[in-house]
């Protein structure tokens, strides 16, 4: 979609990964970073990056070890009713299974770098945000969501636009439970 190009041409180093998949993308930008703290944040625009401060804020206090970005919608076609429905049932889960109290796994997560490397994230496709958030419980971290806004997204979602997207990441979020839970 062009994305890299736009960002280079607005003075971002951008990370390239020959390994497809979101994980391996946000594995890939993690290895590469150089700061102490570090954001995950989807650029499709459905999330304004002048939201992170708020989300940055805990983890530079030493409040939170991670903050997840908290999903409400700004407008009609923010959020797909499918995949609504389908992240209210995962954030459910993920309540039941480790007593945090997250109300969405959205794309925007704030940590620092050196403790998240260290957590052994290993799913390398739409897994992996679930991952983080089952292995930062195991740790005993600190975690906690913080709203954003998210607005209609500029493109077409390879995940939450097609049934076979929203099927392989049903898939992997049921591979990151089991993957953890079995560690």
């Amino acid at each position: 979609d062009g994305s890299p190009d736009i960002a280079r041409d607005l003075g971002a180093t951008v990370v390239t990964c020959a390994q497809r998949g979101y994980g391996a993308a946000c594995h890939a930008g993690l290895e590469a970073a150089g700061a102490d703290i570090v954001a995950f944040c989807d650029c499709d625009a459905s999330v304004d990056p002048a939201d992170l401060p708020a989300l940055i804020a805990p983890v530079a206090a030493d409040a939170a070890d991670l903050v997840v970005g908290r999903r409400r919608p700004t407008g009609r076609g923010s959020w797909p009713l499918h995949a609504r429905i389908a992240n209210l049932e995962l954030a459910r889960q993920v309540r039941r299974r480790t007593g945090l109290p997250l109300r969405d796994l959205g794309p925007v997560r704030v940590a620092r770098r050196t403790p998240l490397l260290g957590l052994g994230i290993a799913d390398r496709r739409s897994g992996y945000p679930l991952e983080t958030v089952l292995r930062a419980a195991r740790a005993g971290w600190r975690v906690e969501g913080r709203d954003v806004a998210y607005a209609p997204r500029t493109g077409k979602s390879k995940v939450t636009g097609t049934a076979r997207g929203t099927i392989q990441a049903v898939r992997d979020m049921r591979a990151a439970f089991a993957a953890v839970e079995a560690a």
